[in-house]
């Protein structure tokens, strides 16, 4: 596990065992690869082992996890309980992640994590929240559904309240269930809010949950890091599938995510895809949880190299190994955009983003340079090999249009298997459709 930090710090940074933390959270770090803190820890330990309530402004890759994890499993080590600390957050992989991070880190000391989400099963999470962990992690509805209907749960014990991604957890409308948990938490508890942005929303959850808090600001404007190369391709509507088959053509040998709009998206280019060859896998939040799991973890383990997905999976994930991030559709929000290519070019590594520009997109696409305040090159694309593909992906787009609506047919009849797209079927397709050979580009 390697720790993010979008801002390189220079040598003369503090250490952990500088910043106040005890030798077995030191070991812990050094375990994890964490040779140094990053900005945001540097400026949060110090206050968080004061005891303050804190409100972390960071982006992306800051090592926000670290700065709250690492307070609150020393102060557990100096005062154990159960039911010690609760964490929000607002999607469910970035909360079995935050909850492997905590896992790891107290891997020496016994420390036990409990994750409740949705799309998996309540009784197996009551049955694990009955055996007391020291840490719940969980997205809001699902908490609330615990607190509500599982015997013998409560959080009226517990010291912390984290809030993380507090600016999503309010864009994705779940306010009343964070004043459902906060009427149900003690009111003498230290509490951390980490958001990316400090919108008019995230300013009223402050002053309605913490106590008199330390605000600590990494960077106040939107950024991309120096060893990211951000480009754009320019193509009419109808040639965005094109284009998405030309680039990861020529970028061949890479890990890519591909970001879309829409779940109903994912599922379409990913068909096509893989009707062409290309070992592509969606990831949406209208699947399964053991699905969405599952495409992460095929993902992570390099056995799908394509990641086709919405905004579910721009923000807080940590795969390291991604070395290409397309945006097939350019973000409404140009925010989002950064949060996007956040997911490559991390820990000082090199990565690529292309945003794929249609006519249609070309205010959104001013905005999001005016954020980042420059102007981005333009990817060298060949028009005349791209002409060529049409061909062949206009089948691919045929087969997927007639795929997804059999699948439509059968939502609406019995469930039936793939119909998040994942399906080992698709390859069959491809080999029908090119003969079953692999063709020059298209397989990788």
């Amino acid at each position: 596990m390697v720790q993010d930090d979008d801002d390189q710090l220079s040598e003369n940074i503090p250490t952990f065992k500088s910043l106040g933390l005890c030798d077995q959270l030191c070991e812990a770090c050094a375990a994890l690869s964490w040779e140094k803190p990053t900005k945001i820890q540097v400026e949060t330990l110090p206050l968080a082992f004061e005891g303050r309530d804190l409100i972390g402004l960071a982006q992306t890759g800051s090592g926000k996890t670290g700065a709250f994890a690492l307070p609150i499993i020393q102060d557990l080590l100096d005062h154990p309980q159960t039911l010690f600390a609760c964490i929000i957050s607002p999607t469910r992989e970035l909360a079995i992640q935050i909850a492997e991070q905590f896992e790891a880190l107290g891997s020496g000391i016994g420390l036990k994590c409990t994750v409740v989400v949705g799309g998996v099963d309540m009784m197996a999470q009551a049955i694990s929240l009955a055996k007391r962990p020291h840490i719940v992690v969980g997205t809001p509805g699902r908490l609330v559904d615990h607190l509500t209907n599982t015997k013998g749960f409560s959080l009226r014990s517990i010291k912390y309240l984290v809030l993380d991604e507090a600016d999503r957890l309010l864009s994705m409308d779940y306010e009343h269930e964070i004043d459902e948990i906060l009427k149900l938490v003690p009111k003498e508890r230290r509490t951390y809010l980490f958001s990316a942005t400090m919108t008019n929303k995230v300013a009223k959850l402050q002053r309605a949950c913490l106590k008199n808090p330390a605000k600590i600001q990494v960077s106040s404007k939107y950024t991309t890091v120096d060893t990211l190369k951000q480009e754009y391709v320019f193509v009419p509507v109808k040639s965005k599938d094109c284009a998405l088959v030309y680039l990861l053509n020529e970028l061949a040998g890479s890990t890519t995510m591909v970001f879309t709009r829409t779940c109903e998206c994912t599922r379409k280019v990913a068909m096509i895809l893989r009707s062409l060859g290309l070992d592509a896998i969606p990831i949406n939040g209208q699947m399964s949880q053991p699905k969405r799991l599952g495409a992460l973890n095929k993902f992570k383990a390099g056995e799908r190299s394509i990641l086709i997905c919405t905004d579910v999976a721009s923000r807080g994930l940590d795969i390291p190994s991604v070395d290409v991030v397309v945006n097939y559709d350019i973000p409404m929000n140009s925010k989002d955009y950064i949060h996007r290519v956040g997911r490559t070019a991390r820990a000082g590594r090199s990565g690529r983003a292309v945003s794929i520009v249609t006519q249609y997109d070309i205010g959104l696409f001013l905005r999001i340079e005016e954020l980042i305040g420059k102007k981005l090159p333009e990817f060298p694309m060949d028009d005349e090999e791209r002409k060529l593909l049409e061909e062949r992906v206009s089948e691919a787009q045929r087969i997927a249009t007639m795929k997804m609506r059999e699948r439509g047919g059968m939502r609406k009849g019995k469930k039936r298997r793939g119909t998040d797209g994942d399906d080992e079927d698709d390859h069959i397709v491809a080999k029908r459709s090119f003969g079953g050979k692999k063709q020059k580009g298209f397989a990788r």
